[in-house]
């Protein structure tokens, strides 16, 4: 808990700097490769940040040495991820994601390498197999998965923020310019466009299924399967559908709750997973340049789905203080979402 904790905070810091745009690339580059040797830095700390979590900046030290007290097997893990993702954002810095590859490349970075140090994690504390670290491709597709998703259903918000993290391979099959897709004439060639990347997502679903299913803790199974049957509920929401140009598409509030209480077991979480591929499958229109693909991927998952499929699991309980404490997390998730939202349009335009 503490390791995963300290690594969020890490994490979140290093973000804060790659976010700040009042920070020179002079300044900026540098710090994000450096990033991780400050962990070892009890006094560092940077005062001049203007972004919203400039908190974790100010107050590094407090991190920094909660990082040094944990037990050097975490603190490795920390800082060698640390590391890999300050490198990586310095570098898309200074570059557009035009190829597919880059896209991947990125997400990578910025989330891919988050999915790799949390399986270390599990690995390190003893409550997961060795192989569930050492599986580097799968760990990556379970960041990749939810990154894409995120990009995806963020376009508008994006542009309006100047930012542009569509890879310009596929978007410039359908635009001049990726703020194109936002123009209501263009509708049609930017829902194709969507679709297409939503495509390219549910590739990572398979490789997602396999590493949930070697999970044997219970507690580390939910950690990672309510972020992922989350993001294929918003994949299906945002398949097909012009909304994603014109505002924010979201998944309802009690349709959340419902997917943080089933996501338990492996099966119930093939079955989520099958149910929107599903959904996603009765609306490929006919006429979609990415029909034949988009079938094909989902025929695979479909595969992995099916009750009695190939991939087998160990079995998972859930007890009845577990429900309780599930529902009584989905409850004040709810609470705070409502009291939030009066301020909603405002948060979000400092969210990436």
């Amino acid at each position: 808990r503490h390791a995963v904790c300290i690594f969020y905070l890490v994490l979140r810091a290093l973000d804060t700097i790659e976010d700040d745009m009042t920070i020179s690339l002079d300044v900026k580059v540098p710090m994000l490769q450096e990033f991780h040797s400050y962990l070892y830095k009890p006094e560092w700390k940077y005062m001049e940040s203007k972004e919203k979590d400039r908190q974790v900046l100010e107050d590094f030290p407090t991190i920094s040495m909660e990082f040094r007290n944990l037990s050097k097997v975490y603190q490795d893990v920390i800082s060698d991820i640390c590391h890999k993702m300050g490198v990586g954002m310095a570098e898309f810095l200074e570059k557009k994601v035009d190829s597919q590859h880059e896209w991947d490349e990125y997400c990578h970075y910025v989330a891919g390498l988050v999915g790799i140090g949390l399986s270390r994690l599990f690995s390190a504390s003893e409550l997961e197999e060795p192989i569930v670290g050492q599986d580097t491709e799968l760990a990556n597709s379970m960041g990749l998965f939810l990154q894409k998703t995120n990009i995806i259903r963020d376009y508008l918000e994006d542009q309006l923020e100047g930012r542009e993290f569509w890879p310009r391979e596929v978007w410039g099959r359908y635009a001049k310019k990726l703020s194109d897709l936002a123009k209501p004439e263009n509708i049609d060639m930017a829902v194709q466009c969507l679709n297409e990347l939503i495509t390219n997502a549910l590739h990572h679903v398979p490789d997602v299924i396999t590493y949930l299913s070697r999970l044997k803790n219970q507690s580390v199974f939910n950690f990672c399967a309510i972020p992922q049957v989350m993001a294929i509920a918003t994949l299906a929401a945002c398949y097909n559908n012009k909304q994603v140009f014109r505002g924010i598409v979201k998944i309802r509030k009690g349709q959340a709750v419902t997917l943080m209480m089933d996501a338990t077991n492996i099966q119930a979480v093939k079955a989520i997973m099958y149910q929107y591929v599903e959904e996603i499958y009765q609306k490929i229109p006919s006429t979609d340049p990415s029909s034949n693909k988009t079938q094909q991927v989902i025929a695979s998952i479909r595969a992995m789905s099916l009750p009695g499929s190939t991939i087998t699991s160990r079995h998972h309980y859930s007890p009845i203080y577990l429900s309780c404490a599930m529902l009584l997390a989905a409850l004040s998730w709810q609470y705070l979402s409502t009291i939030s939202k009066a301020t909603e349009e405002y948060v979000q335009a400092g969210e990436n």
